[in-house]
């Protein structure tokens, strides 16, 4: 009897610091970009680029890029989109670049809840990466900076699957 007691009171302590409370704002940027998470889409002639994006927990998003034509495996990375304080980043970890190390970009802007815009000056390629949500099935998601001295963009249209 004594041990169902405690064992309740133990379980009771867990659910309710596991309980998240929709009041606290600690994670507020984070949650703003929530309409991210799911899978998304682009088919291209040169191949189909998948990016899927789940809640890890409520500081952190993971999210996966594949790239693959026919059935090689052409680029992929694994990304953390966290919130440390006040700041989000998305932080990429590219297979075959930067020693497979992490690479942190700050969000340095958000004009809209559906535009985001990180940023790594000191990174050589891209230095800015955009985020934005046309509508609930489409985002664009871009990459840009400068490319061997060279102003360079790339745009990446993606559908909800």
């Amino acid at each position: 009897m004594k041990s169902t007691i405690i064992t309740s009171i133990i379980a009771a302590i867990c659910l309710t610091s596991c309980k998240t409370d929709s009041s606290n704002k600690s994670f507020e940027k984070l949650e703003k970009m929530s309409w991210l998470v799911g899978e998304w889409e682009n088919k291209m002639p040169d191949g189909v680029l998948t990016e899927t994006w789940v809640v890890y927990n409520d500081s952190i998003f993971a999210g996966r890029t594949v790239f693959v034509k026919d059935k090689d495996t052409l680029h992929y990375e694994e990304i953390l989109l966290t919130q440390k304080g006040e700041a989000l980043f998305y932080i990429p970890t590219v297979k075959g670049q930067n020693d497979d190390k992490p690479v942190e970009f700050k969000m340095t802007e958000s004009k809209t809840e559906n535009e985001f815009a990180f940023e790594n000056p000191a990174h050589d390629y891209p230095q800015k990466i955009v985020y934005k949500k046309l509508n609930s099935t489409n985002l664009v998601a871009t990459i840009s900076g400068k490319q061997l001295g060279k102003a360079s963009s790339e745009s990446y249209p993606m559908k909800k699957k």
